[in-house]
């Protein structure tokens, strides 16, 4: 097998398998935090706080964001449908590297990680773009 072959079979495996376990963290509860009355809140602390709260208040998307990451994880994984789950990944990659970037500017690290996630997602598209681009470019409209 050639390096490169190699080398996406494990960028997917590993992408696959983190979106798995991040999904799946998505439906064990944990414990609230105690809050201490005294001590002021970062203002991106609150931000973050109002965000994750309110995608778990909805009732319905924190479950759903779950599950997309935990299908697209299996078809990474899959290696079959690889391509698909990469797919899939996009929007979820790109808010998680939006969201460090936005909300946590001042950790290089998390910037970096997420960054790090959303470029492997996008090399899988790109290792694989000639079978996507012929379902775009021959997709007419009638």
């Amino acid at each position: 097998m050639k390096p490169v072959v190699i080398l996406f079979i494990v960028i997917k495996l590993a992408l696959g398998g983190l979106f798995i376990y991040a999904g799946t963290q998505k439906f064990i509860p944990k414990p609230p935090r105690p809050q201490s009355e005294s001590a002021e809140v970062d203002p991106n602390v609150a931000k973050i706080r109002g965000y994750i709260g309110g995608l778990k208040q909805t009732g319905y998307f924190w479950p759903m964001l779950g599950v997309a990451e935990i299908a697209a994880g299996v078809l990474l994984v899959s290696q079959v449908l690889a391509l698909l789950g990469a797919v899939i990944l996009v929007p979820i990659t790109l808010n998680i590297f939006m969201f460090h970037l936005f909300l946590t500017p001042d950790d290089i690290g998390e910037i970096l990680t997420s960054g790090l996630y959303l470029a492997a997602n996008l090399a899988i598209i790109g290792y694989y773009f000639k079978p996507l681009k012929s379902v775009f470019l021959n997709f007419k409209l009638t």
